[in-house]
């Protein structure tokens, strides 16, 4: 086995950006993450990780750490418009990958995948997804999910996959397969077996670890369209047929909502509410179908399952009240979270990324708000830790803000939540400040390192971001009817967290601004709606500002009902959409927006832009073309900071 130190400085030669020390604090923070993904193979000895080339571009590297440890590209997308966005190991020589990107249809954006399976050396790459005939009934978006990584089966694979009824005109010659279905596939040979026919409804297949599908769900259709409504399915062995579990409402997030199996306890692991609030509870996959509760909080939502390993073993769930927990099952990972934690700096957030199928060999991440975080590889034979590689290369021995939980009082007298991070300067009171409210809606934010608000710290900005009513996370009364419907609740939120800023002492009045990416754009621009002047500018990333257009939008789309649902139809519409009302804002505006959004179209901005200079204000728009919702280019992403920061400073100079 090669030497531990050389195999480390051929790691970070290849995560290490040139001359990192020579970029510029926009480039710096601007730059896409370092490392996008990292797995370990089976045997422990190989390691692949993700990083970013070009625009949106990025190359799966594979290393051995067992021979010379000379990283090897394996797969690469020029972003435009594939990217990879994570892979998974098949054996100790091949992985499989999920591809996608964004593409022009007709001037309408859409998203598509596919998965790839390629050797660790970069030879034998072969598409797993089915391919498409020309006389095919429709597009298959989907390529389809990695279900089972089947362990100890060479090299085969169990996978979702899309099937297209095809048929030649005048012939019997066709293909009558309709729907999602689940195969085993040999990723060398293409050789398949159906394991599940595909169903034209199935949108989901949930497999126990060992190679047996046991769960499956299928969307409830009215017509052509989605209700949003998922009937979902298990079986108690492979060749037993299916039997009904429950349904899961996306919609209004009541039912069960199943997300793993353990073979061992013959259950499934899922979400449902209690008192408003998600729990974790657990069926039993037999005729009783007995429900237990297995972890619940009185203040958050339990939100996610935490799996490692090949089998992708239940470990533990997670949650997040000031800062994201893991309550664990597993005493023995408990007790090393712990043991690392007191070893490695900065470390309140770990979680481990991957383990041999000996479970002797670990990848883990570490980070916290002072710390983008950092990869290790930990051996427990040894109890022997080595740094791989950071997340954030560029960010290295820069100096970075602390994130503070603070609490404001409402207008009403409500207690909001919130993160507040000061420039690292000892300079804390009657500073330039940024209301920065997060995307979603149905979003929140977390205690850590976010890049785009330690950017603006760095460049002397008090920053403060609310989680406002109608965030998620915290229960459906705080959620209460989403963050469009109930605009004036949330915006009055983001708005009296501007006041408190001023009201510390914190932030000047004349030096107040508001930055937000896609719901925080909305709100930012809806913020002086209903107070003009509170804020002195107005920074706004892919905002929606049209409550109509962003639910036509999705006319022609399967969804188109479950987004109108979500909108909703009222007053609100029009006093709720901030291009509806732009003679109200007196602040200047900027805009950011990339042409292939898909999320929220580019037609937001645009609008936007018309109806501010229509009202003879001041607005600017910039346009990233090829780019979508995450502008995930480094160049696109320093050019907006810089623009931001020249923005503000001139908005907000004393007049």
């Amino acid at each position: 086995m090669m030497r531990l130190s050389m195999m480390l400085a051929l790691l970070l030669s290849s995560a290490m950006p040139a001359a990192a020390e020579q970029l510029s604090v926009e480039q710096a923070f601007g730059a896409r993450e370092g490392i996008e993904d990292v797995s370990l193979s089976p045997n422990g000895q190989k390691v692949a990780y993700i990083v970013p080339t070009k625009g949106q571009g990025n190359t799966l590297i594979t290393v051995d750490l067992s021979s010379d440890g000379v990283p090897k590209r394996a797969l690469s997308a020029s972003g435009a418009p594939g990217r990879i966005s994570g892979c998974e190991w098949v054996s100790d020589s091949r992985l499989i990958c999920t591809t996608w990107g964004v593409v022009d249809s007709v001037g309408e954006p859409v998203t598509y995948s596919r998965l790839i399976a390629v050797n660790a050396d970069g030879t034998g790459q072969k598409m797993i997804s089915n391919r498409q005939g020309v006389n095919a009934e429709r597009v298959a978006l989907s390529g389809g999910r990695l279900i089972d990584l089947l362990p100890g089966q060479g090299d085969a694979v169990l996978v979702g996959r899309e099937y297209v009824p095809e048929s030649v005109i005048g012939t019997r010659v066709g293909k009558i397969d309709d729907g999602y279905g689940v195969d085993r596939v040999d990723t060398n040979t293409l050789s398949s077996k159906r394991i599940v026919p595909a169903n034209r409804f199935a949108t989901e297949y949930i497999s126990d670890g060992l190679g047996v599908v046991r769960i499956m769900g299928l969307t409830k259709m009215e017509g052509d369209f989605d209700t949003g409504i998922v009937k979902y399915q298990y079986r108690m062995t492979e060749k037993d047929g299916w039997k009904p579990l429950g349904e899961f409402n996306s919609v209004s997030g009541t039912g069960f909502n199943p997300y793993a199996v353990d073979p061992a306890e013959n259950v499934v692991y899922g979400f449902e509410k209690t008192n408003g609030r998600y729990a974790l509870y657990k069926i039993k996959l037999d005729e009783t179908l007995a429900k237990t509760k297995v972890f619940s909080r009185d203040d958050v939502d339990v939100d996610n399952l935490v799996t490692l390993g090949r089998q992708r073993r239940i470990i533990g769930v997670t949650f997040a009240t000031d800062k994201r927990q893991v309550h664990y099952f597993d005493r023995e990972i408990s007790k090393l979270q712990a043991s690392l934690r007191k070893v490695i700096p900065d470390s309140d957030l770990l979680h481990f990324s991957g383990m041999s199928a000996d479970e002797k060999q670990l990848i883990v991440w570490a980070g916290s708000d002072k710390n983008p975080g950092r990869y290790y590889h930990f051996d427990k034979s040894t109890r022997s830790l080595s740094p791989l590689f950071p997340s954030r290369p560029e960010l290295e021995g820069r100096a970075v803000s602390p994130v503070k939980f603070v609490e404001f009082t409402a207008a009403d007298g409500t207690k909001v939540p919130a993160y507040l991070t000061l420039p690292s300067s000892s300079e804390t009171k009657n500073l330039p400040a940024i209301v920065m409210p997060h995307g979603g809606p149905s979003a929140r934010d977390e205690w850590g390192f976010d890049w785009l608000a330690q950017y603006f710290a760095a460049k002397g900005y008090a920053v403060l971001q609310p989680n406002y009513r109608g965030s998620s996370g915290y229960g459906d009364a705080w959620y209460q009817d989403n963050g469009f419907q109930s605009w004036k609740v949330a915006i009055g939120d983001v708005n009296d967290s501007g006041r408190w800023l001023v009201a510390q002492g914190i932030a000047k009045a004349d030096k107040l601004a508001i930055v937000g990416w896609s719901y925080g754009g909305y709100a930012a621009l809806q913020s002086a709606v209903l107070d003009p002047q509170l804020f002195k500018a107005i920074v706004a990333i892919a905002p929606v500002t049209d409550l109509a257009r962003l639910k036509e939008e999705w006319s022609g789309w399967t969804n188109y009902r479950i987004q109108k649902e979500f909108i909703g139809s009222g007053p609100h519409i029009v006093e709720g959409s901030p291009a509806r009302n732009a003679t109200r804002i007196t602040a200047p505006v900027l805009l950011f927006h990339g042409d292939l959004d898909r999320n929220v179209g580019i037609g937001q901005s645009k609008l936007m832009a018309d109806q501010l200079r229509n009202a003879g204000k001041t607005v600017e728009f910039i346009e990233f073309k090829g780019l979508d919702h995450g502008l995930s280019d480094s160049e696109a992403r320093t050019k907006m900071l810089l623009k931001s920061a020249e923005f503000l400073e001139a908005a907000l100079k004393p007049k």
